[in-house]
């Protein structure tokens, strides 16, 4: 299926959209070894598209790999203000693969790395509904708070979702709570808690779909997905193969 060439080089994990304008714009992209224009689409599946002379699209052969997140570690490539990058985590072993959607600074678990553009906006893209769940310990917790939680709330001024919650331990104003959402918004969970008088100390994601947490990982660890971890994620984002 044709598409335009800036959404193709975004999916593939190269740039943001308007960068890929602007790579465009410079003639840094081909199509079939022709400079590409504005406006332009292409088949990846069928075309040759390429970035400074390299191929854009992801590789025949599916990369997936889980890596426990520490917290301090942002979830990019690369950082210009220098701070450390899931990119320093995995090092050229892994191959040339990106993150699959976000897990801000101060957070901490699973995080999904892949090579193929098409599984990334099945995870991501709001219609597959794929569960996330937290650990979200907090303070300033007062009985009840978790169902105020799992109400309908808005951020930004758009409706989310209710969030599944549960109440796993409290004590002292503190409370560690399991939260499942299907957004991803900018540091939701943090602000949903604000928005309900709580205040989050830790947070660590637990499980993506039906793929958990690998516990035998410590932070900073990855290892790759099995197949039958792989054949998983592309049943539940109902990807075809």
């Amino acid at each position: 299926m044709e598409d335009r060439l800036q959404k193709i080089l975004s999916a593939a994990g190269l740039c943001s959209r308007r960068q890929a304008e602007v790579y465009i714009q410079q003639g840094r992209v081909t199509v079939n070894g022709r400079p590409a224009a504005l406006g332009d689409k292409a088949d990846p599946q069928k075309d040759t598209i390429a970035l400074d002379g390299k191929p854009a699209v992801q590789p025949a052969a599916r990369t997936v790999l889980m890596l426990y997140k520490p917290r301090g570690v942002v979830t990019t490539l690369s950082d210009e203000r220098g701070r450390p990058t899931v990119a320093d985590l995995v090092g050229e072993a892994a191959g040339r693969v990106w993150p699959v959607g976000r897990l801000d600074m101060d957070s901490e678990g699973l995080l999904l790395l892949t090579n193929d553009g098409a599984l990334t906006n099945a995870l991501i893209h709001p219609r597959h509904a794929v569960e996330k769940e937290y650990l979200v310990w907090v303070t300033g917790y007062r009985p009840g708070a978790e169902q105020a939680l799992a109400r309908p709330m808005t951020l930004d001024g758009q409706p989310l979702h209710p969030a599944k919650v549960r109440l796993l331990g409290q004590g002292e104003g503190k409370a560690r709570l399991s939260v499942v959402i299907h957004e991803g918004k900018n540091r939701q969970i943090r602000r949903m808690c604000a928005q309900c008088g709580l205040t989050v100390v830790r947070l660590k994601r637990i499980r993506e779909g039906g793929l958990a947490l690998d516990r035998t990982l410590r932070p900073g660890q990855w290892r790759p997905l099995t197949e039958t971890e792989q054949k998983q994620l592309v049943r539940e984002t109902f990807l075809q193969e």
